[in-house]
Parts: C-alpha cells; structure tokens; sequence
C-alpha cells in the first residue's frame, strides 16, 4: 500500500532537520535531499516494524500545514 505522508523540512545548526507529523518521525541529512531521502527510509522502517496498535496509535490522520501572521515585539 502506498500512503502520502508530510514531510516538513527546516535547517537547524548547518544540518535540514525532516519530521513527519503523521506520525512524528523524524531524520536528518547535510541537504534537503538527503533529509528528505533519510525521512522516507525512517518511515519504511517504522512501518516495517511498528505494531499495527502502535502505528494506529500514532498516525494522525489529518494534519494541516499553513502559515499564520503573528505580531512580533
């Protein structure tokens, strides 16, 4: 089965930092495409490996990403 998951990807100490939301994993590369490659293993191997109690316990099945303006000082 194939599924579209999230993946939001930002730059923290030199490093991209890759989480997806769906159900919080998380990985890291030296750019956004290898972030980004490293995710989709983590994930693979989560589905892999988790229970199905664990993954239903997990996955959010909606999640939403926007923007919002917030006033700032």
């Amino acid at each position: 089965m194939i599924r579209q998951l999230t993946a939001i990807i930002e730059k923290e100490d030199g490093m991209y930092v890759a989480l997806c939301p769906e159900v919080d994993v998380a990985s890291q590369g030296e750019t956004v495409d290898e972030a980004r490659a490293n995710l989709k293993e983590a994930l693979e191997l989560f589905f892999e490996t988790a229970s199905p109690e664990e993954v239903r316990s997990r996955l959010h099945e909606e999640v939403y990403v926007t923007q919002l303006e917030v006033a700032i000082g």
